[in-house]
């Protein structure tokens, strides 16, 4: 990719990853950009980097040359995060640069370590600490634990007003050399890159939403003009748009969220999947829109993104061998860890010689402290029968009424 010009005195360096699972579990059809920043005042400073640089020093020296910078201009490193997608970069430019200072928290310092050997040269910085490049260009730090890692911070380049947040604010999505930025994109594209947000939200930084919540709250604190992100595109246009983005993803983990409804179902020989049309009919019925995930087909990237996103949740799955569906547990099981709580719920289900999934999903609710709100369930042996058809649309309409009442309030 091209070095590109943020604003005066500021440059993005990034590479386009595909054909990958972002951390070694995520689909990513659409790639990821991953974005590292050159900050130039009498000295200059790169903070944050790509893993691997796409070919260090290769990409790296290619795109410092289109800059007219020589790498041995580069006096210090900052490492807002040091997961190895933006520090993994480090070793490769040790070794063509040789010493730096790198600036990072203290957190930072033994993984450094760990993860490259790096235990030389290091200035631990904390909130208010700042790093002065010359030139009126000052870089302050502020921590941000736990978006996502503990030693998380951002950095705020004090002159032209741009917050560098690492992952925070961040996407999924790869970007095209001559539109990386909100002001270069029609708002379709942007959208598509909102969309993409959504999923990574869901799946890389929800159980942490409270720490996310914490970290907007410093940032609605310093005037910021340009907010230039890890992964993604670059909003220097309207960069509360982006906050606001943010905002309404942390908040929904613990509700309410869209008046929407998540219908995650599997079925082993079609006996529960003759319930999901009732219960799909009677929602919509009702103007709730529906997100309708079948497993395992479904992925589980794609099943968080849903549940993150409504207020409601229907349940369709088996007992299987005395217990629930296997592929419905492992969902559960890590909607329960992102900590996604508060749900208005419904299960329903067949059963053959034996009942057994409602006792496990009570087990898995309580254990993983979810507090989802759940009706009725309606459970029928074999196929389910005309009645339990009705009692499918009647919980339906149900499930619907309490999530417009939730969301909506005396409006619905």
């Amino acid at each position: 990719m091209k070095a590109t010009l943020v604003t005066d005195g500021v440059y993005r360096l990034s590479a386009n990853v595909h054909d990958i699972l972002f951390e070694g579990m995520w689909p990513v059809p659409h790639g990821v950009a991953i974005n590292s920043y050159l900050v130039r005042g009498e000295k200059c400073a790169i903070i944050d980097g790509v893993c691997g640089w796409d070919g260090v020093p290769e990409t790296l020296l290619a795109q410092l040359d289109e800059l007219g910078i020589d790498v041995n201009d580069i006096d210090s490193v900052v490492i807002n995060h040091m997961e190895p997608d933006h520090s993994g970069w480090l070793e490769a430019f040790r070794k063509i640069r040789g010493s730096f200072s790198i600036y990072a928290t203290g957190r930072a310092k033994p993984l450094l370590e760990a993860f490259y050997g790096i235990s030389d040269n290091i200035r631990p910085v904390k909130s208010g600490d700042t790093l002065d490049l010359g030139k009126g260009r000052v870089l302050a730090f502020e921590e941000i634990p736990n978006v996502h890692w503990p030693e998380t911070m951002a950095t705020y380049d004090t002159k032209s007003k741009t917050l560098f947040p690492c992952d925070a604010f961040g996407s999924f999505g790869s970007v095209a050399d001559d539109a990386p930025y909100d002001d270069t994109l029609q708002e379709e594209q942007i959208e598509f890159f909102e969309r993409e947000m959504e999923r990574y939200y869901a799946n890389i930084v929800t159980l942490y939403s409270q720490a996310t919540q914490k970290a907007i709250e410093k940032v609605k604190g310093l005037e910021v003009k340009i907010i230039a992100p890890g992964h993604g595109i670059v909003w220097r246009r309207h960069p509360e748009r982006v906050i606001r983005d943010y905002t309404r993803l942390a908040g929904y983990a613990k509700g309410p969220a869209r008046a929407e409804v998540a219908v995650i179902w599997g079925s082993m020989y079609g006996m529960t999947g003759l319930g999901v049309q009732p219960v799909v009919e009677a929602i919509e019925s009702q103007g709730v829109r529906t997100r309708v995930h079948r497993i395992p087909e479904s992925g589980i990237s794609y099943v968080l993104d849903s549940v993150l996103q409504c207020s409601g949740v229907v349940l369709g799955m088996p007992t299987y061998d005395y217990k629930m569906f296997p592929p419905m547990a492992a969902v559960l099981d890590e909607v329960g860890k992102k900590k996604i709580i508060n749900r208005k719920a419904f299960r329903f289900g067949s059963y053959g010689w034996s009942g057994g999934a409602q006792k496990e999903l009570a087990e898995i609710n309580e254990r993983l402290n979810m507090n989802w709100d759940y009706l009725e369930p309606v459970e029928f042996k074999g196929r389910p029968t005309d009645r339990d058809g009705a009692l499918l649309r009647q919980r339906g309409v149900e499930l619907a009424a309490a999530v417009k009442r939730w969301v909506l309030g005396d409006a619905a």
